[in-house]
């Protein structure tokens, strides 16, 4: 079995030499004279197991070491211990806070520290295969996810001529919106693989459209007030389908597209459907793909009407000819329209 990685720094080279007396014979040693060179070390890419971290040095100091690895993320998955014969609580104190596990002072007593770092050492690699794991099975999660999701779409697509490229623009729209939503309102603030799984669910807004009738679905005209009663249907029969589905996607997944399948026709002020939500008790992501999917189907040529131009789209969207959108979503879609009018080029 391949001997682990431990990192000593200290400016003092006896205590350097003291140190990898003690652990040469259990583990490699790898030595680094300064906080510089212990970030370059620790940077490098290089196998490290644990470092053994001075406080005092020159230059860049134990705890500039210790803010490196909070910055670059390194100090979850290898344990820091603070080499210290002073007395100083303030510095050990925040030592502490920017994660380090534990304080080794001088003298060094060779057994007790053996078995510290040996503890600890085993329990980061524990953690990190675990976290490994973990990442595994979220990935491949995520893949079949995507799979149910694109196997739906694809049903879609067969039965709406229309709707197969709709729903793949819809996606790309849904992202660019939604971080901007995301990142101008702390409100409506998002982690990326939220916005990731909000982004997969939002290809299935459409998905009851597998229940409309063709002669109402792909009809050359404007719908009478009963046929647009049925075509209303799709969010609720999307739903249907859903429902008979949530066991082959994650929760987070299903529950989104579920959210958006039922209500990304509502309006600000109530006037949509299902539901006659208003306001925020309509989603966010809700509000995004209702904006986004109005968007797309007026810049997009259908068996009942020409394509209108992205200009006329917003202009129609913001006038509210097309119900009424949450202000902040439309302030959002406005900051973001290069990235969207260049997302709709790319696509065409």
């Amino acid at each position: 079995m391949d001997k682990k990685t431990i990192l000593i720094v200290d400016d003092i080279e006896i205590n350097r030499a003291v140190l990898a007396e003690i652990f040469k014979d259990e583990y490699n040693i790898s030595e680094a004279c300064d906080g510089s060179e212990a970030i370059a070390a620790i940077n490098s890419g290089a196998d490290i197991s644990a470092v053994l971290l001075d406080l005092i040095m020159p230059n860049i100091n134990g705890l500039g070491v210790l803010k490196n690895m909070n910055e670059s993320g390194k100090i979850k998955s290898i344990p820091v211990f603070l080499i210290t014969a002073a007395d100083s609580r303030e510095m050990l104190l925040e030592g502490y806070n920017l994660g380090a596990v534990d304080i080794i002072t001088k003298p060094f007593i060779a057994h007790f520290l053996k078995h510290r770092i040996r503890n600890v050492i085993e329990l980061y690699s524990y953690q990190n295969e675990l976290e490994s794991i973990v990442l595994e099975q979220v990935a491949r999660l995520d893949c079949m996810n995507r799979s149910v999701v694109e196997m739906l779409a694809t049903i879609i697509e067969f039965r709406d001529c229309e709707s197969g490229e709709h729903v793949k623009r819809i996606c790309g729209l849904t992202k660019i919106l939604l971080q901007q939503v995301s990142d101008m309102y702390p409100e409506y603030h998002l982690p990326q693989r939220e916005i990731d799984k909000i982004v997969t669910s939002s290809v299935l807004h459409d998905v009851g459209k597998i229940s409309i009738p063709d002669n109402i679905l792909n009809k050359p005209a404007k719908l009478t007030a009963e046929e647009f009663e049925i075509m209303k249907g799709h969010t609720l029969k999307g739903c249907e389908i859903l429902r008979k589905i949530p066991d082959i996607m994650d929760a987070g997944t299903y529950n989104y597209s579920y959210d958006i399948c039922r209500h990304h026709h509502e309006r600000w002020d109530g006037r949509g459907y299902p539901d006659g939500l208003s306001g925020d008790e309509i989603s966010i992501w809700s509000q995004v793909v209702s904006v986004v999917d109005v968007y797309d189907a007026l810049i997009s040529e259908r068996v009942y009407k020409k394509a209108f131009s992205q200009d006329i789209a917003v202009q129609m969207i913001f006038n509210g000819e097309c119900g009424a959108f949450n202000p902040k979503v439309l302030k959002a879609f406005e900051a973001a329209f290069d990235k969207i009018s260049d997302n709709i080029k790319n696509k065409q």
